[in-house]
């Protein structure tokens, strides 16, 4: 469809406008606003845990009250105003002398207002970037009409996922090789003003496809309709379901939230079914959705419930994912990356081959596997949503023994009394191609997974439910430096992040989240396999079942 042009072009240059920023953060904030390299790190993982959790607030004012289409331009706009404000601090009060923040030339203490305008402003872009990803997915998918078989027999939301992702990549791929070269040797202005440049044209290239977008108007506040459900069945705790055919439910093909389609009944969390039960209060006198609740609502409230123990062990893959924009680019900072005697390979510039990865993993994913596996499981889409996800977290998984396994290496040609290391950055390329590998695998599954399994009335919510595990990913990482240092930073123990790392060991580090994503991916194999998909009523037709 043409009309998806549109919706990639904008995810392209808003993340290549976020990633300007992001993926050279840390060294800007040890560089420029002279904090140590712990500090750094946890800056980072909670200014991008904020950037994901916004997807929270933007999903639900898209879900409750704006709708897609406005939620998503009034957030680019925030994001276009917060990098016009970075350009102008980094201007004129932070990148001070000019050219400063290169690795060799110091820059002068920032003063408050620098650095009050600082945070400010790498904030609004963390409200604009995050409140608008997740709604920009959901307004996407709006896009393709589920009644229409043509659609899905071939697919195409999965598809639309895939190419979403690689969207994100490509746009980020820029910002990672030329951007990232000019902030490293000291351009820290030009880049965020590039930066800005590209969130506009992206903004206008949004607004470009606005009477061709197909529309879906918001559902209300779903927080009191699945508040309701707990009251209602809380005041008929002691009332039997005596026929589950008897529950309450509107007649017609709709459901009573606004353009939402009926969810069936289902057999987990069976308490829940006594907030439908019809008792003769309830016919006696007005209706009161405190009291009883349709069975859509009902399941609506369920589905929240059965999606909420696989979004939580998700949040351990996020903690390898966020090492990438923090702990990697320290560790290849202190690495020799010369190539060739007068060029210096910028170590955030390294994240190009995570893009690289992300990119080839789709085309094979899509051309290989898909065909493959379907074959061979007669799921004609591979994979499962659930698989995917898992098979993300065991690549995940290798991907921080492989860093582990670079840091013991790096440590062993450390120069003392130096901050570096003679071994070769591109040691690191296997620890950020398999990231990049689980990518397609974990985060291509999670949207695509929790777009399908949120009810109608909430699908922007469940979009956002893959940003709020990398929200929270990146503030469990933040939480485990800070452990980590402080249980062993003792005495005269340096502990295992220090400023210089040739003093630590940070493949300790590594390897603890290899274990932790070792018990994670035992309990994720649990929960999936009681996990029960969604079911929901085709205009009065044969229910439809999402597998996953």
């Amino acid at each position: 469809m043409i009309i998806d042009l549109f919706f990639a072009a904008n995810q392209a240059l808003a993340t290549f406008a976020f990633f300007g920023v992001g993926v050279n953060l840390v060294l800007f904030l040890t560089r420029v606003m002279e904090q140590g390299n712990a500090d750094a790190a946890n800056t980072v993982s909670k200014w991008t845990g904020t950037v994901y959790l916004c997807s929270l607030l933007g999903a639900f004012l898209s879900d409750s009250y704006w709708g897609r289409y406005l939620t998503c331009m009034i957030f680019q706009v925030i994001l276009v105003m917060g990098l016009v404000l970075l350009s102008l601090t980094s201007w004129l009060f932070l990148v001070k002398p000019a050219g400063c923040g290169d690795g060799e030339k110091h820059c002068v203490s920032a003063s408050s207002t620098g650095t009050m305008m600082f945070y400010l402003s790498i904030y609004m872009v963390a409200l604009g970037y995050g409140g608008h990803q997740p709604t920009l997915a959901t307004l996407g998918v709006d896009q393709f009409d589920e009644s229409n078989t043509k659609y899905k027999e071939k697919g195409a939301k999965g598809a639309f996922f895939a190419y979403f992702y690689v969207a994100l990549n490509v746009g980020s791929l820029f910002s990672n090789t030329v951007l990232v070269y000019y902030e490293d040797i000291g351009h820290w202005t030009v880049g965020f003003w590039v930066s800005m440049g590209s969130a506009l044209v992206g903004l206008l290239s949004y607004l470009c496809g606005s009477f061709h977008y197909r529309y879906i108007k918001a559902s209300g506040n779903p927080i009191p309709r699945i508040a309701q459900v707990f009251v209602a069945a809380c005041r008929k705790s002691r009332v039997p379901v005596d026929d589950e055919k008897k529950l309450y439910e509107v007649d017609g093909a709709q459901s009573a939230i606004k353009g939402s389609r009926k969810i069936l009944h289902s057999e987990q969390f069976k308490c829940l079914d006594k907030a439908a039960v019809v008792t003769e209060n309830d016919l006696s006198g007005p209706q009161n959705h405190w009291r009883l609740c349709t069975i859509t609502q009902v399941e609506e409230a369920k589905c929240v419930i059965r999606m909420l123990p696989i979004w939580l062990c998700t949040i351990i893959y996020s903690v390898i994912f966020t090492q990438m924009a923090s702990l990697f680019v320290e560790q290849g900072a202190v690495m020799d990356s010369k190539i060739g005697p007068n060029f210096r390979l910028p170590a955030a510039s390294m994240s190009v081959f995570d893009i690289i990865s992300v990119l080839v993993s789709t085309l094979l994913y899509r051309r290989v596997l898909v065909p493959l596996a379907g074959r061979l499981s007669g799921n004609p889409r591979g994979l499962t949503e659930l698989q995917r996800m898992g098979v993300g977290l065991i690549i995940g998984l290798f991907a921080m023994v492989a860093a582990g396994v670079t840091e013991v290496e790096r440590l062993k040609r450390s120069v003392p009394g130096e901050h570096t290391s003679t071994l070769s950055i591109f040691w690191q390329v296997p620890q950020y191609v398999l990231v990049g590998a689980s990518e397609v695998f974990m985060y291509v599954g999670q949207l695509e997974f929790f777009n399908g399994q949120a009810p109608d009335g909430i699908k922007s919510f469940g979009s956002s439910l893959c940003m709020a595990s990398i929200s929270l990913g990146n503030y469990v990482s933040s939480l485990l430096v800070h452990m980590v240092m402080s249980i062993t930073a003792r005495g005269d123990d340096v502990g295992w992040i220090p400023e210089n790392l040739n003093h630590g060991h940070m493949d300790r580090f590594y390897f603890l989240i290899a274990i932790l994503t070792v018990v994670d991916f035992v309990v994720y194999v649990y929960f999936a396999k009681k996990y029960k998909c969604i079911s929901v009523d085709e205009n009065g037709n044969e229910p439809k079942k999402e597998e996953v």
